[in-house]
């Protein structure tokens, strides 16, 4: 019974111990997943060519949508699981990893069928172009064909570092991360598959890792593990799961709306090779995103085990801890962007026009982010700790209420630059309205505690 050990354990063991055990696994994942997304556009760049690049930016608002309903599972099941075991409700928590499966299987097809019926309208609707529509389409038809799978596997990966195993889950990315790296030079340049190559490495990569998530989850000695009964959908467990997730999910659909604003935008006022520089920058972005990401997927069980125990205490001090180590890697990525922008570029592509427009819009995108690391381990608290409304209201604040309101307003008195000004523009003004909403739990937990 290790896994019931584990999770008790979020309850006693010293929270700074806790966090390092339970982040530094997630950390790597979540590394290991922004370089397996980054060597994908590596590869194409170098391989493909800088409107294969473009092509595949045009596909972020796809990957957003498709990362919506994943996360509203996902993140929903993971927090109601950590939850559940705080209170030691092990048949309910049994119950939910059922119902994740069933949900994974019925919204990733869904999905799919969908949007392949109307792929290329979708695609020139995200800013697509007669010369990028080819990449786009190529690459997105064998991500959506294997949809279903992307689905199960991040969301049972959730799963498994709510329900005490951060290090399987780890394993299980890392080895997606190892055999999409040695896939994609194969299927691009030996079989000379181009874009299409890399989509099938990506999602040969998720079989294999979900075999083995499947593998450890059907191990009838660990205390949460698949069995019968447990797939029927439970509508209180169904709506727990939306209402607990629909933060994320928001966040993702609004970050599906705003990146074909931004992609229509620069493709407006700049052409398609800008559309190819937000692509990259977006990459290298999203490194330091998903460390923090990592940090918070760490600090998700222990707040929500301590929560559901009323020890307010540890769940302030996992809080603190976040926000320190978050802010560390913003800041980080802060210098390299504002000091090394053209070579962290040069990685993606060989085009001089591609590199100078990458590189101005990483300077401007990064400008505010020593602050940004505290703004998304808040929001992510609110998240881990149920308050589903709290969450939502910032994640959508900063997409909705700040940057899309930017992106209509600056560039029609600055161009393409006022695209690039928008995001480091809403970042503060979400990083100010978080710090309000942090402050005033702060004060509730002092008055829960007395």
């Amino acid at each position: 019974m290790s896994q019931k050990r584990n999770a008790t354990e979020l309850g006693t063991q010293p929270i700074g111990k806790l966090l390092m055990q339970y982040a530094i696994p997630a950390i790597i994942a979540m590394t290991a997943s922004s370089i397996y997304n980054m060597v994908d556009s590596i590869f194409i760049g170098q391989g493909v060519g800088p409107l294969a690049i473009s092509g595949l930016a045009i596909t972020f608002p796809f990957m957003n949508l498709g990362a919506a309903f994943g996360a509203m599972v996902g993140v929903g099941a993971s927090t109601l699981i950590s939850v559940k075991l705080g209170q030691r409700d092990y048949g309910t928590a049994q119950t939910v990893l059922g119902n994740v499966i069933t949900l994974n299987l019925i919204i990733g097809i869904a999905f799919s069928i969908i949007t392949l019926m109307f792929l290329d309208p979708i695609l020139y609707f995200f800013g697509a172009s007669a010369d990028t529509i080819g990449y786009a389409r190529d690459y997105m038809l064998i991500i959506l064909a294997g949809n279903v799978f992307s689905h199960m596997y991040f969301g049972l990966n959730a799963v498994l570092r709510a329900s005490g195993h951060p290090q399987k889950a780890m394993y299980a990315t890392i080895n997606t991360v190892v055999i999409n790296t040695l896939l994609d030079p194969l299927f691009i340049y030996v079989f000379d598959w181009g874009i299409r190559g890399a989509a099938i490495a990506t999602i040969i990569a998720q079989v294999i890792s979900l075999i083995w998530q499947f593998k450890i989850l059907t191990d009838k000695n660990e205390l949460l593990h698949l069995r019968r009964g447990i797939y029927h959908l439970q509508s209180k467990i169904v709506k727990n799961i939306i209402a607990i997730g629909l933060s994320p999910f928001c966040m993702n659909v609004a970050s599906c709306f705003i990146v074909i604003f931004i992609n229509k935008g620069l493709k407006e006022y700049d052409g398609d090779l800008a559309i190819g520089a937000y692509g990259i920058v977006n990459r290298l972005v999203v490194i330091c995103v998903m460390i923090v990401m990592g940090i918070t997927q760490g600090m998700q069980p222990i707040a929500g085990y301590n929560y559901g125990a009323q020890q307010f205490d540890r769940v302030t001090r996992v809080l603190k801890l976040s926000i320190y180590g978050a802010t560390a890697m913003t800041t980080l990525t802060f210098l390299v962007g504002e000091l090394l922008p053209d070579v962290a570029v040069r990685l993606f592509t060989t085009d001089e026009g591609l590199i100078s427009r990458a590189a101005d819009g990483f300077r401007i995108v990064v400008l505010f982010f020593p602050i940004v690391g505290f703004q998304m381990v808040t929001s992510n608290f609110f998240q881990s700790i149920g308050m589903a409304n709290k969450a939502i209201f910032l994640s959508l604040t900063r997409q909705l209420l700040f940057l899309l309101p930017c992106l209509i307003i600056l560039p029609t008195f600055m161009g393409a630059a006022g695209i690039w000004w928008s995001m480091p523009i809403s970042d503060l003004i979400a990083s100010l309205v978080a710090g309000v909403l942090l402050y005033k739990q702060f004060q509730e937990f002092k008055y829960q505690k007395s």
